[in-house]
């Protein structure tokens, strides 16, 4: 194992970040991206720096024949890690590709689903429709729970799929020889369709409120209204898939190389959040739910999920902020 490779995997099982070993070292973090890139080598004093940082031994540093660490105290407890093969992560990163497009589609359906129930509503309620009401109203929900239904089934069968590399994103993980490389390779590669999808991403949703202000604009009748909200929808759920379709798979190559949302630190920060993340959504659930059945007004509880949607990510910053600086002490 050559060098390069051994600093990555020492500063990974620390869980530090390359301006944090930066840092510690005396140099910038440009110079550690070159240490792990191979493109450049420390010096001597450098070397014996990272011996003292790491607490191994400067033999285990610069010779590439010695694969497992030495460590300069014997008292040191190597932490406890899940290995990743090349086969392995090769799958994974594979699989993720997949699953991004499957779970976009799933909440694109999720985000358009009403699109039916509110259009519907409102021509019923302009008697462009000539059957019943409960006819109506039947139909209406039946396509929006056909919708949420085929959603659900592709979020279940994704995450059955995707088990059993979970720890990747939740654990320390040990990535064998070359690694590290394939997945900074293919990040580079990915790179310029990532920033191109995610600008179109962005565009659609900022461009989602435009229907519904030139409605507002040339009409104030309210099925106009109606059929630019169903536009709107459809802009945003187009706009999110672009999003995740390319976000998902960005996620995964830094969850292999513990990078940013992946490091240690926050996955352990992150077993913290979820079951605040799961009680917030079940509660939302249940306002739908209950608003909705109380009231009878599907057409218009619809929107508490944008609603709800905008509060979590507030929601968010705020109990990542308290149980971050809790996490801390």
């Amino acid at each position: 194992m050559i060098l390069a490779d051994k600093i990555i995997n020492l500063r990974k099982k620390n869980a530090w970040s390359q301006e944090e070993l930066a840092e510690k070292l005396g140099v910038s973090r440009q110079s550690i991206s070159k240490y792990e890139g191979a493109q450049s080598i420390p010096d001597m004093d450098k070397i014996l720096k990272l011996s003292k940082i790491f607490g191994v031994t400067t033999d285990y540093l610069i010779k590439d024949e010695i694969e497992d660490p030495e460590f300069l105290d014997e008292e040191y407890e190597e932490s406890k890690t899940r290995k990743v093969s090349m086969e392995m992560a090769n799958e994974y990163l594979n699989l993720k590709e997949i699953s991004a497009k499957n779970f976009a589609l799933g909440v694109s359906l999720c985000i358009i689903s009403p699109i039916f129930l509110v259009i519907s509503s409102e021509a019923y309620e302009k008697e462009l429709l000539s059957v019943p009401e409960n006819v109506v109203d039947g139909v209406s929900l039946t396509v929006l729970f056909l919708f949420i239904i085929a959603a659900v089934g592709i979020f279940v069968r994704e995450g059955m799929i995707l088990k059993k590399y979970e720890f990747i994103e939740s654990e320390a993980i040990d990535t064998d020889y070359g690694v590290d490389g394939m997945a900074r390779d293919r990040m580079e590669k990915f790179h310029d369709s990532f920033v191109k999808k995610n600008i179109i991403g962005i565009l659609l949703i900022v461009a989602s409120v435009l229907p519904l202000s030139v409605g507002m604009i040339f009409s104030a009748e309210d099925m106009v209204i109606a059929i630019a909200m169903g536009f709107l929808l459809a802009l945003i759920g187009l706009g999110v898939n672009f999003l995740l379709r390319t976000n998902i798979p960005m996620s995964a190559l830094k969850a292999l190389l513990e990078e940013e949302d992946f490091t240690r630190k926050n996955k352990e920060l992150k077993k913290k959040i979820e079951p605040f993340i799961t009680a917030y959504w079940i509660l939302m659930t249940a306002i739908y739910l209950g608003y909705s059945l109380v009231t009878n007004k599907w057409d218009k509880s619809w929107i508490i999920w944008p609603v709800a949607g905008v509060s979590y990510v507030l929601y968010y910053l705020i109990l990542n902020f308290f149980l971050e600086n809790n996490f801390k002490k």
